[in-house]
């Protein structure tokens, strides 16, 4: 167990080091320092709220994650300007996926699953997903932008909706859908597949994307007149990928 002020600070010190090794121009570093310190930021702020003070093994393998998804970020902000280093960035994000599915085990056979966890966990997979859409929808088509805004457009209607601000009941079909976007991305990346397959396997993973979030707002509809005595989750902060 680590102090968690410790834990964001480490990260932040394992990018820069990180950076300094990928060597991205001035915007690489401004785009990946920038998300580094927006989400310890964040995340500081979620512990506390959470009465969180340590972090376990399992919340450290879920911001190791999120600190290959800032130096993807990073990455991806360099191609813009000519410097499209696609095997590196492709890497790392591959690398980050295939956390995704070590933190649960961590967390349950540790015995250190938390709500805190669950929504870093959360986090940390949208934000990889939204920077890695940014990337492909260079040569995919814009389109491909909703499969990394998806998760923050609900989020923001969660806090001007109020029926949407009910607790969702967990479901692990919500993590699956996002390890297939995870990968679908990972993959037009890398340009392995031609255009044709590559837009089916990016259009699947937009179709499945709309049917998670869309069961959930189905959900939360049919009990707008309920009491919501579990209601606030969401402007809490609550991540809809909740359960690792």
């Amino acid at each position: 167990m680590i102090d968690v002020r410790r834990g964001l600070a480490a990260c932040v010190l394992a990018l820069v080091v990180l950076l300094g090794a990928l060597r991205p121009g001035p915007e690489g570093w401004v785009a990946g320092l920038g998300c580094a310190l927006v989400l310890a930021v964040a995340a500081g702020r979620r512990a506390g709220a959470d009465g969180v003070d340590r972090l376990g093994p399992a919340d450290l393998v879920t911001l190791a994650r999120a600190t290959l998804a800032c130096a993807v970020a990073a990455l991806v902000a360099g191609s813009f300007t000519g410097d499209d280093e696609v095997a590196t960035l492709v890497a790392l994000a591959a690398v980050a996926l295939a956390l995704d599915f070590v933190d649960g085990r961590v967390a349950r056979r540790t015995g250190t699953a938390s709500s805190f966890g669950g929504r870093i966990d959360g986090e940390a997979d949208a934000f990889l997903i939204l920077v890695l859409s940014v990337h492909v929808a260079r040569t995919e088509g814009a389109w491909v932008l909703a499969l990394g805004l998806v998760r923050y457009v609900y989020a923001v209607a969660s806090w001007v909706v109020p029926w949407m601000q009910r607790r969702l009941p967990p479901r692990y079909w919500r993590k699956v859908v996002a390890a297939y976007v995870g990968v679908a991305l990972v993959v037009a990346a890398s340009g392995v597949l031609p255009a044709a397959a590559s837009y089916v396997v990016l259009g699947v993973a937009l179709v499945l994307l709309a049917e998670s979030f869309g069961w959930d707002v189905v959900w939360l509809w049919r009990r707008r007149g309920v009491n919501r005595a579990d209601a606030g989750d969401v402007r809490k902060g609550k991540s809809l990928q909740q359960n690792r």
